[in-house]
């Protein structure tokens, strides 16, 4: 289990540190809370058999007895982990009036009578108010003074507050749900099944005509299943470069391509050299960085 005094300091009730660039991050438990901010990029999370995907702009809030590992954090991809003691949740759930799962959430967390791992995941990208309560709630926890402590808790107060809300309005919409259930089925099935993917699968499982539901999926993610499917094959074939000594060939097929030009000539497309050449350049970044 990682411990406070891993993170935070003397009487320091809540943290900020940056995850930048790290692949890997082995399964762990801690003795606080944990947001995880998905600022740039895609992150997987694995809490035992289950995987989540965190999408640029996901909030994710774990409580202490979670036990997760991190996976497939591409190089580009910036995340921003919040730590913080139970105490600190003190204020933003006496702002909280109404019962709602961010309520139950840190009533469970705050008792303490129970040692029942919960998480929750908030879609926050897009939505300014939601954006700029975070920055604020990260900048004030980095000054790290007493006022601003005071400031970062009635801001995460603010924040909870923002996010019920939300949750309330898509409670009484089931038409956005059911297509918000679309969306992530999709999303989680790119990021397991990539290999053989095809949009035809979602549309038969949800009796949906094609081009309804490619629609659904561009107006939902702004982008089409097509780019969907092929930024998460070149992610995995970019992490596949990097931590084996598979043949070129070989990642393509095991990513879902078997003409070997076309993988070659969209890797390139993607990112500005060939994968031989990827392999070799990052390799070395990683060894002089010592995590080779």
């Amino acid at each position: 289990m990682v411990n406070r005094r891993d993170y935070l300091t003397g009487r320091q009730s809540a943290a900020v540190r940056l995850y930048d660039n790290e692949r890997n991050v082995p399964l762990h438990r801690h003795g606080y809370i944990e947001l995880m901010y998905a600022y740039k990029g895609t992150f997987t999370h694995r809490f035992g058999e289950e995987k989540v995907l965190l999408e640029e702009g996901d909030l994710l809030v774990m409580n202490q007895y979670v036990e997760h590992c991190v996976v497939e954090s591409g190089e580009e991809n910036i995340g921003i982990n919040i730590i913080a003691v139970p105490e600190f949740f003190e204020k933003p759930f006496q702002m909280l009036k109404k019962q709602n799962k961010i309520m139950d959430f840190l009533v469970e967390m705050l008792r303490r009578n129970t040692r029942k791992p919960q998480y929750l995941i908030f879609h926050i990208k897009g939505r300014h108010a939601l954006e700029n309560l975070m920055e604020n709630l990260i900048e004030s926890i980095m000054e790290g003074n007493g006022a601003s402590e005071e400031i970062s808790q009635y801001t995460m107060g603010l924040l909870f507050l923002y996010l019920a809300e939300q949750m309330d309005r898509e409670e009484h919409d089931p038409v956005e749900n059911y297509k918000d259930e679309i969306i992530q089925e999709t999303l989680k099935y790119i990021e397991i099944q990539y290999r053989t993917a095809r949009l035809g699968k979602i549309a038969e499982d949800y009796h949906l005509a094609l081009p309804s539901l490619s629609k659904l999926i561009k107006e939902g993610t702004g982008s089409t299943f097509q780019e969907l499917l092929m930024k998460r094959r070149f992610e995995k074939a970019a992490v596949l470069l990097l931590e084996t000594s598979l043949q070129v060939e070989e990642i393509a097929l095991n990513v879902g391509y078997e003409n070997q030009s076309y993988f070659h000539r969209q890797f390139k497309m993607r990112y500005g050299v060939t994968p031989r050449r990827y392999r070799l350049i990052h390799r070395r970044k990683m060894r002089q960085q010592g995590k080779i």
